[in-house]
């Protein structure tokens, strides 16, 4: 009896896995982001960089807004790059859909960093409006 409690608890370990590896492969409100950073060292050596990713998933913020966590790594430049991670401003509405903007700077690689600000890509630019949306932010109010 003891061996197929232990089978049981097992099998219940591993189907809460399949579950949760499910919940963290479901994409529900991402938003694209692409940009480059400001020029480092004007006089030694001026460069930028570009980046590229998606906004990890809404994340509640007051009663009815949200911020989405961003990070990203950039291209190279003389055997270098930088790296960002942290969190947009709350969603600016734009029509019936809604961006996020964020200014910050990357990490300090090669004795310098690099300030950067963009705004997200409009979320889900083609699919249906938010107005069904469970999570009744903001943008969703008219």
């Amino acid at each position: 009896m003891g061996s197929h409690m232990s089978n049981h608890r097992n099998c219940c370990r591993e189907r809460e896995r399949e579950r949760e590896c499910e919940r963290e492969n479901e994409q529900r409100h991402v938003h694209e982001v692409q940009g480059s950073v400001f020029i480092a060292e004007p006089e030694e050596e001026p460069h930028n960089h570009r980046f590229a990713t998606v906004s990890g998933e809404a994340i509640p913020c007051g009663e009815h807004d949200h911020v989405h966590e961003v990070k990203f790594r950039t291209d190279f430049f003389n055997d270098h790059f930088h790296e960002f991670c942290g969190k947009t401003g709350g969603a600016i509405r734009v029509g019936d859909r809604h961006v996020h903007f964020l200014k910050d700077f990357t990490t300090v690689v090669d004795g310098h960093r690099h300030e950067f600000r963009f705004n997200t890509f409009i979320d889900n630019p083609i699919g249906e409006e938010h107005k069904k949306s469970k999570h009744n932010y903001r943008y969703d109010m008219e």
